[in-house]
């Protein structure tokens, strides 16, 4: 039987791990729906060690997913107070990556039930996150875990790259 852990990250040794997973989960992810230069770009700006420990400070929280012992992914949420929809604070997930021998195992359902435990435990009604309007697979897990679709996002995020996303949320 498979040991499955949640390591809230709070070192750099956390983040740097981190760090290593989410450049190889985002070229082996987005290979086929976005250019290279710009998953470069934006595991650099977004999920290199230095922004991650930004993000960290800045009230963003990470757990790395551990089977065995082996990190084998990791997600992030943050507090937010933006939605227009329900006037609702809300938790945000804004990371959420497998490795892709780990996908299609039933893995991200744990996660999203751990995050939905969280956010109850933290008094959040709401859950949101953005997912890229190509991610076939992405989207097909959240929409059968009962997400719905809100919205849709064209976000400017720099060196002439725009991040298309579909905005999903769910009350729980």
């Amino acid at each position: 039987m498979q040991t499955l852990e949640y390591k809230k990250c709070t070192t750099d040794e956390h983040l740097r791990t981190v760090a290593v997973l989410a450049d190889q989960i985002w070229h082996e992810c987005y290979r086929k729906i976005l250019p290279a230069q710009q998953i470069d770009y934006m595991v650099r700006t977004l999920q290199s060690f230095e922004s991650l420990k930004e993000q960290l400070e800045n009230g963003t929280e990470y757990y790395m997913i551990e089977i065995d012992g082996l990190p084998v992914g990791y997600y992030a949420f943050e507090k937010r107070s933006d939605d227009v929809l329900y006037g609702k604070d809300y938790l945000f997930i804004s990371k959420m990556y497998l490795l892709a021998d780990i996908r299609h195992k039933g893995f991200a359902s744990l996660i999203l039930k751990q995050i939905r435990k969280y956010a109850r435990a933290n008094g959040f009604e709401l859950i949101k996150l953005y997912v890229n309007r190509k991610n076939e697979h992405a989207i097909s897990v959240y929409k059968h875990k009962g997400m719905r679709l809100i919205d849709e996002l064209d976000r400017d995020i720099g060196e002439g790259f725009v991040a298309e996303d579909y905005i999903f949320g769910k009350m729980i």
